[in-house]
This record gives C-alpha cells, structure tokens and sequence, in this order.
C-alpha cells in the first residue's frame, strides 16, 4: 500500500533537493516535447486544447467535447465579456483564444514555457484575436501582477502542476479583484492510499504529466476556505469526462505499435514516450475510481 502525502512531489525522477525548480524544468520539458504530439492525436487547430473535453447528451465529436470544456468553465465562473481574466497555465492558447473569439474578453495569459507563449501568440494572430491576449512567460504561483489586477482567473488543468496547491490559490487571492472569481478544472484523488497493483499507474500519470501530486476534493475545498475565498462550488464532471478518458485510451491503443517501433528506433525521446503511457494509465485511475474530475469556482469578497 501506499500513500500520496499533500505537497510531496512522487514523480521517480524527482530528486527531492529543489522540487519547486525541477517541477517547472520537468514540465517545461514536457510541453516542449509533446508539443507537436498533443496537435496530432488529441487538439486541433481550432480548439489547441491540451486538456479533456466535456461530453454531454449534445456533443457529437471529440473536438466539440474539447470546446464545450471553455464554455463550461465560462458558465461555472460567471464571466462576463468585460472581464479581465488571467489564464493561469495558458498551454498553447487554446482557452484564451476561445474567450477572446467568442466573448471578446481581454486577456493575460501566462506558461512557464517560453515555447508555449510562442506558439500560442503565433495562433492567437491566426485566429484574429492577438490584440485581445497578452502571453506571457510566469509561475503562476508567483506572478509580477499587482494586487486586485484581475476579475478572473482561470486554470483548467495547470493547477495540479503546482506542488503546494495552496501557493496557487494564494497568489490567486492577492492578484484578484474584489468580487474576482477563481475557476480551477483538475483531477482530485478519492482517496490518499494507493493499493500496489494500482501504483504504476498512478506513477505513470505524475510522470508522464509532469505532476507532483494530487489532491482530494474536500483538502482543495478547505484551502480555498483557509485563503480567504467564499461562495466555494464544486460540480463533479466525472461522467461528462469519462468519455474523453475513454477516447485518450483508444488513441493510445491504437498508436501504440507505432510507439514501440519508434521508441526502438530511438526516435521518441523519454518525455514523449513517458506522455505516451500516460494514454493508458489515466484510463486505469477513472475506471478503478482512485480519481474524480470536477471544477471548482470561488468569489473574493
């Protein structure tokens, strides 16, 4: 048996002397690798989402699953078009974009990838939308901004980068507006103990992902209440996602004698590879009820 401890990083490369660095070079690394892997078995030009998508009784394909997500987000934290909102762990643009097309929000949009912010100002200008999003190269966790700078923020699936959650929401707290909203999608654990037949999975997603841990539901909701937040909401979306899990499984069962061959012939690096299993092994912690995926959204009074 084993158990996943708040704020511990459980990645097998981690090397515990500076876990906060090595979390940001890994994860740098992982995105420059998988850059070009993401747009070609999971998003699209139009959505560029590197996160899952939100299937309900209408969705008809995996990329209009990947679209409803922003609008589900938009809907949870009551945004406005005339919100200035940070997207807090931005990827590729896909979700800044989406908000600058279709409400003509004003964003600034932050990644710890150099890479990231190139090629999400690259499709921002493509999409028309360039004016409104500024990308930008930040830690979410400690941003340059100034305090009470923003109405929203917004962090779909970045959040679980974090090694210490509450350093996220704190940040969140100081750089939003009075009457600001946060609005956090992410996988929480169901539960800390981790039977040994389901650890390899587990290991497989922190290190393919680049995440150090996660957390439960009720330990994300209390640091919220602990950082100053109100009007806390949780919706579980577990069984409007189990859909696109599902779908990232059949992908990777499909590619994965083209992996094998490739990774024999030495041309998938370990960080493409280490994503690749990750395909696999998320289906296994849904499906075995170890994670739950919902999204949260809370008010600064």
């Amino acid at each position: 048996m084993y158990y996943i401890e708040p704020n511990q990083d459980y990645r097998t490369q981690s090397t515990h002397d500076d876990s906060a660095e090595e979390l940001r070079e890994a994860a740098v690394k992982h995105y420059d690798a998988c850059y070009r892997d993401y747009l070609f078995a999971w998003s699209g030009r139009d959505d560029l989402a590197l996160h899952y998508g939100y299937w309900d009784e209408n969705t008809r394909s995996h990329s209009e699953s990947l679209l409803n997500k922003n609008q589900k987000l938009y809907e949870a934290a009551d945004i406005k078009p005339s919100d200035y909102v940070l997207d807090a762990g931005c990827g590729i643009g896909g979700s800044s974009i989406w908000m600058a097309k279709n409400h003509a929000n004003h964003l600034k949009a932050i990644t710890i990838s150099a890479k990231q912010a190139y090629y999400a100002g690259r499709h921002a200008k493509r999409h028309g939308v360039a004016e409104n999003i500024d990308f930008e190269v930040s830690d979410f966790c400690a941003t340059p901004y100034a305090d009470e700078t923003f109405d929203i923020v917004w962090g779909l699936e970045s959040v679980c980068h974090a090694l210490n959650k509450a350093d996220f929401i704190r940040e969140a707290f100081r750089i939003l507006k009075k009457g600001g909203r946060l609005v956090v999608c992410d996988g929480f654990l169901m539960q800390r103990e981790i039977a040994d037949e389901d650890w390899p999975a587990m290991v497989d997603c922190l290190d393919g992902w680049a995440v150090p841990n996660l957390c439960l539901r009720k330990e994300f909701a209390q640091l919220l209440i602990d950082q100053g937040f109100s009007n806390i909401k949780y919706d579980d979306i577990t069984e409007q996602t189990l859909p696109s899990a599902d779908y990232m499984y059949k992908v990777a069962k499909r590619l994965q004698p083209v992996q094998k061959i490739s990774q024999w012939l030495g041309l998938r690096s370990e960080t493409q590879t280490a994503n690749f299993k990750v395909g696999l092994a998320q289906h296994h912690l849904f499906h075995n009820n170890l994670v739950e995926y919902g999204i949260f959204s809370a008010e600064k009074l």
